[in-house]
């Protein structure tokens, strides 16, 4: 494809606009340039007229594919399409650039357009005057509507769920529900089930539209209603929201606060990018990366992932004071140096495997109190095994290439003895995090690799010491 095959009309259909895309839906490298070279030229008009057929999400995509000095000439000439929904489509370290640029009436215009948590995620991290400043531009009910989703905590349902719902009083009829639909010009237009709600706003039930559609306009709302709905705590963690989500196989979700009243609606798309960011963080909290992200300014990711490494060396050194201790026995049977990694390193294998595993189960909340021992139990007997096998086939390779059975004996007992203690090392250490009410996946994998560094030295040379291999 040449570079003159991507320029489009304006108003292109969207068939030739999928030209713009690869085989995994991805932005052709060509078309970006061609964009660039329209917003460098100052040709703003060509450069909306390649940009206006893409869908929002890879309008936001273009912006972070391009330099981060680029993106404001980008913005500049995109201003009539760069609108709340591709703000909300961008990533963002992205988005906060772009909106630093921006008056605070601009911020404000863009958060009308967007969903109530859309608009909270983009205007929470702001510094607090320029907050201010952007409230008071908002429309009085959006921002009482921001505000109030401002005071719940950070990373909870409160901050997460759209105050735009439909409820309906429990002694409506059908038809009476589809006239105040019809009706009703200021209502929201995305939504798949209908709410039911006592005299004092409480959630009683939940009508699917489908129901609505095809139920008689006589009959009552509260004989059609499914009264069995799952109700969202407004202070609930996120993690916890998508949890429930993807236990109940749940599209949407009611809701509400202390009292029980019903006071926003959570639903199934937003959930989606909950599910992938905390997979992505317990993922990068477990390597000490920080979040992560390649757009991420470099001084925010020094400070993220230095500290993890200081505390790695820290570690570190503890595994080479025990080297020290054995320093006469290395020094007297060199072929222990070129062993040693062997067992450590299998080790730390076994024990990020284990710790994985036991992150991943206690994140999913399938690991809790009622079955801790089986667990544990579980991750030891498949320790044992792994530690048998790879044992017997390091002993024995050991003792036929190196013509020294006990020294091969030494080495498969320390490995099955630092495979076992790994196992027990990698369940154990994130457990006792979560029961101290701390993030299993932070630290976690620090604390297991010193324990199998220093123990699979500690084991390898001092057996090697007391079975009087070296003399």
């Amino acid at each position: 494809m040449s570079e003159s095959d991507i320029d489009l009309p304006p108003g292109a259909a969207p068939a030739e606009a999928d030209r713009l895309h690869d085989a995994d839906d991805r932005l052709r490298p060509e078309y970006v340039r061609r964009v660039m070279a329209h917003v460098e030229a100052g040709e703003t008009e060509s450069a909306r007229a390649l940009v206006e057929p893409l869908h929002p999400a890879d309008i936001a995509d273009l912006f972070e594919l391009v330099d981060s000095d680029e993106r404001r000439a980008l913005a500049a000439a995109l201003e009539e399409v760069l609108g709340g929904e591709v703000l909300a489509e961008m990533n963002e370290h992205v988005r906060d650039e772009l909106i630093d640029t921006f008056e605070p009436h601009e911020v404000a215009e863009v958060a009308g357009e967007m969903e109530t948590d859309d608009a909270v995620a983009m205007i929470e991290d702001m510094e607090e005057d320029e907050q201010r400043a952007v409230l008071r531009a908002l429309d009085p009910d959006d921002r009482a509507a921001i505000e109030e989703a401002l005071t719940y905590p950070l990373e909870s349902a409160g901050r997460l769920m759209q105050r735009d719902l439909i409820a309906v009083p429990e002694h409506w009829t059908i038809g009476q529900v589809i006239d105040y639909l019809r009706a009703g010009a200021e209502l929201t237009t995305d939504f798949w089930e209908v709410f039911v709600v006592d005299g004092r706003h409480h959630p009683v039930g939940t009508c699917m539209l489908s129901w609505i559609l095809r139920t008689p306009r006589h009959v009552a709302v509260a004989d059609v209603m499914k009264r069995e709905q799952t109700l969202i705590p407004v202070d609930m963690d996120q993690e916890e929201v998508a949890l429930r989500f993807q236990k109940y196989a749940l599209i949407s979700a009611a809701v509400v606060d202390g009292s029980g009243r019903l006071v926003g609606m959570i639903t199934v798309d937003d959930i989606v990018h909950i599910i992938q960011e905390e997979a992505s963080e317990d993922v990068l909290l477990l390597s000490g990366a920080g979040e992560g992200d390649i757009n991420e300014p470099v001084r925010e990711s020094y400070k993220s992932r230095v500290r993890w490494l200081i505390a790695n060396l820290a570690t570190a050194l503890v595994a080479a004071s025990i080297i020290h201790m054995f320093e006469d026995t290395i020094s007297r049977m060199v072929v222990l140096a070129a062993l040693m990694p062997i067992v450590t390193g299998v080790g730390g294998n076994a024990g990020t495997q284990t710790l994985a595993v036991t992150v991943r189960a206690l994140a999913t909340n399938q690991l809790t109190q009622s079955n801790t021992w089986r667990a544990i139990a579980r991750e030891i007997r498949v320790a044992c095994l792994n530690g048998l096998t790879v044992a017997l086939l390091l002993g024995v390779g050991v003792a036929v290439f190196l013509d020294n059975s006990l020294l091969g004996m030494v080495i498969a007992a320390a490995m099955l003895t630092n495979i076992l203690i790994a196992g027990l090392a990698g369940v154990m250490v994130p457990l006792a995090l979560d029961r101290a009410r701390a993030d299993p996946a932070v630290a976690s994998s620090i604390f297991v690799t010193m324990v199998t560094d220093s123990i699979g030295f500690l084991l390898f040379l001092g057996l090697a010491t007391a079975s009087g291999l070296v003399t």
